[in-house]
């Protein structure tokens, strides 16, 4: 089974598992997954001994399927997650040409309504504030001013189709600064999702490991599957640097 049908499989009892018994992944997603794999192809061998103590056959076929679930929302999380990324870097070079776009049709706007203080105050009052979302405003505000009022703004030789930039320019950094913050795509909930999926894979891996660990407590051949294999080398990595600062 593809890991998209594994994913849609699981997704409703993995969006049910509640919050607080979520777990995040305490080593790399890409590991757990493989160790997953590994233990299913172990466990096998195995099935009618755990079947004695309580693992049954389907629950070993299960766990390739979470691992699938978990691997796809691995991806659907890593992809949100550069999507965002992706946003925050075209922000940083957007951002500073629509503020000056912004102050460019302001300064346009005070020169052509100079002589009307009723329009100079509209523009005096789209320049309160300040912030992304407010120069976002601002852009759309302009757009809407010079439309409503055009012909001063032709009598200094100013095209009007810059109005229609401008509120263009609006529509497309509301939509980039969402997507930078994470609003619009949220990667919180993909990540959410990601790891309600990990937690959904690691309940049958512990419970398969332990009832392994179990019944071939006393065959050491077939006990060294049912351990993670990142732990041990892990332990045994932090034991010999201890052992070489205490020599």
């Amino acid at each position: 089974m593809a890991n998209t049908d594994d994913y849609n499989a699981k997704l409703a009892t993995i969006q049910a598992i509640p919050n607080e018994e979520v777990q995040e992944p305490t080593i790399p997603v890409e590991v757990a997954l493989q160790e997953a794999e590994n233990l299913y192809h172990w466990s096998l061998n195995d099935a009618e001994t755990l079947q004695v103590v309580g693992i049954t056959q389907s629950m070993i076929y299960d766990l390739p399927v979470r691992a699938g679930a978990a691997r796809e929302a691995q991806s659907i999380w890593n992809k949100d997650y550069r999507s965002q990324q992706e946003a925050q870097k075209e922000w940083a070079v957007q951002a500073p040409l629509a503020y000056a776009m912004r102050t460019d049709l302001l300064q346009t706007m005070r020169f052509a309504y100079r002589k009307d203080d009723a329009l100079l105050s509209r523009v005096s009052a789209i320049t309160d504030g300040s912030g992304h979302a407010d120069m976002i405003q601002d852009l759309n505000d302009i757009a809407v001013l010079g439309r409503e009022n055009p012909d001063p703004l032709t009598a200094i030789g100013f095209d009007l189709e810059e109005l229609t930039v401008a509120a263009t320019r609006a529509d497309e950094m509301a939509d980039l600064l969402a997507e930078a913050n994470g609003d619009k795509a949220d990667p919180n909930e993909s990540k959410i999702i990601r790891d309600k999926a990990y937690t959904h894979l690691k309940e049958l891996v512990d419970e398969i490991r332990e009832a392994g660990k179990y019944a071939f407590r006393n065959d050491k051949h077939r006990l060294k599957g049912y351990a993670s294999q990142y732990w041990r080398k892990l332990h045994r990595r932090q034991s010999s640097a201890s052992s070489e600062v205490t020599e």
